[in-house]
């Protein structure tokens, strides 16, 4: 005889409070990971936050392999560097000669006396000399157009401005007694033998013209009368005064 069944009786489910499942519903305990009926996380981890937009762009985004576009970058930042380097050595006259214009115009400026003048030409009784005299009264009196002064100094300046006094004086009735030169070609020489040269434009009226230059090492400067006005038999070009300011 076969033996009869044995009937148990089932186990009542536990009552089990807690966050439930996100995916079958079921109840899990607050300490659980996993639910305990579908194995499902409980607690997955939390998505990354999306990159900011200028993160997204490369060569800023980071979230690739360690060796992914390594060699592309640094090509890209070697161009860079090659790049910034060519500007700098392009505009590095342009960005020297602004920072020089800026000294020189937060500076005050102070004359400068040259130690010697030669003219090529002058007329007896108006030496070139007369021009850095101080006086307004005198003049050099060239007889034609072409001649020219030079004044040396005596060591290296920053020359900043040429202070011009044109015709025989200032003063107003004496001034058109005499032709006066409208143009000066300035030749300035440094005391590594550099030339540059410039022309300065005069009104034709008594009075002080101040004319900027920014030239730095100075060691010689002439001055060539041209354009002359008034020039007539028995006038000659007259030059009153040039003072020359150097940077302090």
């Amino acid at each position: 005889m076969a033996p009869r069944p044995v009937v148990r009786p089932a186990e009542a489910p536990d009552e089990v409070t807690g966050p439930p499942c996100p995916s079958c519903g079921t109840p899990n305990p607050p300490e659980r990971r996993f639910c305990r009926r579908c194995a499902t996380a409980l607690n997955p981890a939390a998505k990354p936050e999306p990159l900011p937009w200028w993160r997204t762009v490369w060569p800023f985004r980071r979230r690739v392999r360690a060796s992914s576009g390594r060699a592309v970058r640094l090509l890209v930042i070697l161009a860079v560097v090659v790049a910034l380097c060519a500007g700098a050595l392009l505009l590095l006259p342009a960005g020297r000669a602004l920072f020089e214009d800026t000294r020189d115009k937060l500076g005050k400026p102070k004359p400068v006396t040259p130690v010697d003048i030669r003219a090529s030409a002058e007329v007896a009784g108006h030496p070139a000399t007369n021009t850095t005299d101080g006086l307004s009264n005198s003049y050099w009196g060239a007889p034609a157009p072409g001649a020219s002064v030079t004044y040396t100094f005596g060591k290296p300046f920053r020359l900043v401005d040429i202070l011009i006094t044109n015709g025989p004086s200032k003063n107003p009735e004496v001034y058109r007694s005499q032709a006066r030169a409208l143009r000066l070609d300035v030749e300035v020489t440094t005391w590594d033998g550099e030339r540059q040269n410039k022309q300065l434009t005069l009104n034709d009226k008594p009075g002080e013209q101040p004319n900027p230059t920014g030239i730095s090492d100075v060691k010689t400067i002439r001055l060539t009368l041209r354009s002359p006005v008034g020039l007539a038999s028995g006038r000659q070009l007259a030059l009153a005064e040039v003072e020359f300011f150097q940077r302090t």
